[in-house]
């Protein structure tokens, strides 16, 4: 084989969090109680449209997930395969083109000549203070001066072209699936879709998908003639270090829920059920470990891994393999550190249901207490889970970014929005200012943020039974 597959500790994991996510949606559909909510969050037009978004920034992160160590060249005589020390990912064989083009320093988005001056020595002897050209940004311009910006406009019409021809195919596409399940003909269904007469506001959707394969359509034909968003201080495409950075926040927010929930399931509902003794013992350890800063915890934890590391070097066998397990324990102590406040909410709810008369029945038939919470209590409380789940997700990718920004967060190897913002907090600071870097970084993880934001807050609208959602009826038939 060219390569040997890798599978780092976050890999494993976010393949068992694939697996369990693909057996939760089979579970909700074979379940009409569990699938009503579902089809609510499907009728908000503001969720589908984040959801949209969220399905891009997941696709990439999966891609990036995929990791292998490409062969090298074997010039001794034995016959085995010899593997590189770099671990590619998937992504970045698809982004190779950004990956490889690598400038000599800093270069401004769509420059076709490095942000600073340097000494160049002429063909007579004498020299000369001026920017030179890139090596791969604007390379094909004979004359950038006065050729740069109408080929930036070209390109951006080309890419905006290519992207509204996949647009319309997808949406070909899809109106023709619909109709084949709906058993309608094609005109009609693309009419309904038009005149947003569907229980899915697929109307919506098509608009946002617009926006965004014109936006990836321009960028993929711009980023193969330009740093679109420019270089950092090492010459790297600050666009390729941006896409990179949506894995590890996706990893930060998934994971960490996944670590978190069973310490707040497990004790919360312990708490609230059992009461006495147990309540407070539970209660002690959550007060106490609240009272401590979470900052001062999660970096002397992450010290004290980075001491174990560095002292044991023999057991990771390449940079990523480190950098890894890393991340891997940075989303352990902030799941260790931020159960907490799901475990009240638990808490409160298991001390109400405890009171309801079916469970008062349960326990007058001698029911034991381990069944009763798994068949009468923890479904019950599911929905408090699912909304507090999606709605720290955000909290944790920013949580990430700050972590990262103070140096004890990922590893300086491995590429996240707090490396960069960390890096453009002294690049703000130099003259000329390079400001590229934390514009990038800053634009990713605010629109990762807020889709994920918008996403919650129509699952906590969904699952919330204090909360009256309009049905596509009601929508439909609402006075104007």
């Amino acid at each position: 084989m060219p390569f040997k597959l890798v599978i780092l500790w976050t890999d494993a994991l976010i393949y068992l969090l694939l697996v369990l996510v693909i057996f939760f949606v089979w579970f909700v559909r074979h379940n009409e109680h569990l699938l009503v909510p579902w089809r609510r969050v499907g009728h908000s037009v503001s969720g589908m449209m984040a959801l949209t978004v969220l399905t891009i920034f997941i696709t990439i992160g999966l891609l990036d997930t995929v990791h292998f160590r490409p062969a090298i060249e074997n010039n001794s005589s034995t016959y085995s395969k010899v593997y590189g020390v770099q671990v590619l990912s998937l992504f970045d064989v698809i982004a190779t083109p950004l990956r490889t083009s690598v400038e000599k320093t800093y270069s401004a988005p769509f420059a076709a000549h490095l942000y600073t001056k340097e000494t160049i020595e002429l063909s007579g002897g004498s020299q000369i203070r001026e920017f030179p050209r890139l090596k791969f940004g604007g390379a094909h311009l004979y004359d950038p001066e006065t050729q740069l910006v109408a080929d930036v406009i070209w390109r951006t019409v080309v890419g905006i072209g290519f992207g509204i021809f996949i647009w319309c195919v997808f949406v070909a596409s899809i109106v023709m699936l619909i109709a084949y399940r709906c058993g309608k003909k094609f005109k009609q269904t693309f009419f309904a879709i038009f005149y947003n007469e569907t229980e899915i506001p697929w109307r919506a959707i098509f608009i946002m998908l617009a926006l965004i394969l014109v936006l990836l359509g321009s960028a993929l034909v711009l980023s193969s003639y330009y740093h679109i968003f420019g270089t950092d201080k090492v010459g790297q495409d600050v666009f390729y270090q941006s896409l990179k950075s949506i894995r590890t926040g996706l990893v930060i927010g998934t994971l960490t829920t996944l670590i978190m929930l069973p310490f707040a399931l497990l004790l919360g509902i312990m708490a609230g059920y059992f009461r006495g003794w147990i309540d407070d013992v539970i209660q002690y350890i959550y007060t106490t470990l609240s009272s401590i800063p979470s900052v001062l915890l999660i970096a002397a934890a992450v010290l004290m891994m980075q001491v174990y590391m560095e002292s044991h070097p023999e057991f990771f066998d390449t940079i990523a393999a480190r950098a890894d397990l890393r991340l891997l324990f940075l989303c352990i102590i902030l799941g260790v550190t931020s159960w907490t406040s799901l475990c009240r909410l638990l808490r409160g709810e298991a001390l109400k249901l405890r009171e309801m008369e079916y469970i008062q029945a349960a326990h007058a038939f001698g029911v034991s207490h381990w069944r009763i919470i798994s068949r009468h209590i923890l479904p019950n409380v599911m929905h408090i889970v699912l909304i507090a789940t999606v709605m720290d997700f955000s909290g944790l990718v920013l949580a990430e970014a700050v972590l990262s920004y103070v140096g004890v967060g990922v590893d300086p190897s491995m590429i996240s929005f707090g490396t960069m913002i960390n890096a453009a907090r002294m690049e703000m600071a130099r003259e000329p200012m390079v400001w590229w870097a934390l514009l990038s970084s800053f634009s990713f993880m605010f629109t990762l943020v807020l889709s994920a934001n918008l996403f919650a807050d129509a699952v906590q609208d969904a699952f919330n039974p204090r909360v009256k959602t309009l049905t596509f009826v009601d929508r439909k038939f609402a006075p104007r």
